[in-house]
């Protein structure tokens, strides 16, 4: 092979290279995309509208909820449950305690089950399972008694636990039915806000008794 040729081929090979580097750099330029300094995933978080916000929720009035409620929608409820507890009297203890009888009775107290140290602490801090405690454990159980061994995550709904709860209290429970809440009474309106009846005459001034004698008091006589 001549100098020539091999000088040809050789420039040729540089031209290439330079045309690709070239090439390159522009497609950087053009194409440019800034990096983030940490890598992540980028979540989108709809942002709450003025009044979007969740309402806090309002503890039920159990004498009026637990007679009206559906005691066969929370026993349907509690077939997510029937993996561990059983519900009938003097069933087995599974993974969890046997709940037949349980509302009225001492939490963590269940023969033959072996609770944690949490439930049993638990227990002897509040001797009764009552509405609004079971409510609160069933919502979110590892919230309410950090360290007990039920794992489930809690029902959410308050409809559903309402259900759940009914129907607890369908088998052998032995606490009573509290009474209803009374009903707020409906705020009176001010009489000086009332608008004047029809026919009634508009209210004048009220008389002055500049100029007026003082009268003598009248004593009543008596009879």
């Amino acid at each position: 092979m001549s100098d020539l040729t091999f000088n040809k081929i050789a420039g040729a090979v540089l031209a290439t290279g330079l045309a690709i580097f070239l090439l390159r750099e522009a497609s950087d330029v053009v194409f440019h995309k800034e990096h983030p300094e940490k890598a992540g995933y980028a979540i989108a978080v709809q942002e709450e509208t003025e009044g979007g916000a969740a309402e806090a929720e309002v503890a039920p009035d159990w004498g009026t909820v637990i007679p009206a409620a559906n005691i066969e929608a929370g026993k349907a409820v509690t077939a997510k449950c029937a993996s561990c507890h059983t519900f009938e009297a003097g069933g087995a203890n599974g993974t969890g305690p046997n709940l037949f009888g349980t509302m009225g009775k001492k939490p963590g107290s269940h023969a033959g089950f072996a609770y944690s140290g949490a439930m049993v602490d638990y227990g002897n801090a509040n001797p009764v399972w009552d509405y609004d405690k079971l409510d609160a454990f069933l919502k979110a159980p590892q919230k309410d008694i950090p360290g007990t061994k039920m794992t489930f995550v809690g029902l959410k709904k308050q409809e559903d636990r309402i259900a759940v709860i009914a129907y607890l209290h369908s088998l052998g429970s032995t606490l009573p039915i509290p009474a209803p809440k009374p009903a707020a009474a409906a705020a009176d309106t001010p009489a000086a806000d009332a608008a004047p009846t029809e026919g009634a005459a508009p209210a004048g001034p009220a008389p002055t008794t500049e100029g007026v004698a003082p009268q003598p008091a009248k004593t009543a006589t008596p009879n």
